[in-house]
């Protein structure tokens, strides 16, 4: 029963909220950075090369965070 104690569930939400959070600064911060709306680009234009091009991007900036948040 030692595996399921409370501070390592407690543990785990902080860490998930702590990554999901970074993870919207970081692309709020991108979405700052580039000259269009990204968002509206997506989908009031429907640019299927830019979703990609998001998608990736949030794909590996999530990759990176779990990675620095385990260790």
């Amino acid at each position: 029963m030692e595996v399921l104690q409370f501070k390592y569930i407690l543990a785990s939400i902080v860490y998930s909220l702590l990554g999901v959070i970074i993870l919207i600064v970081a692309f709020w911060l991108v979405d700052r950075i580039t000259p269009e709306n990204t968002w509206k680009e997506i989908v009031q234009n429907k640019n299927v090369a830019l979703a990609i091009v998001v998608g990736a991007f949030i794909i590996a900036m999530g990759l990176i965070i779990s990675s620095a948040i385990h260790g």
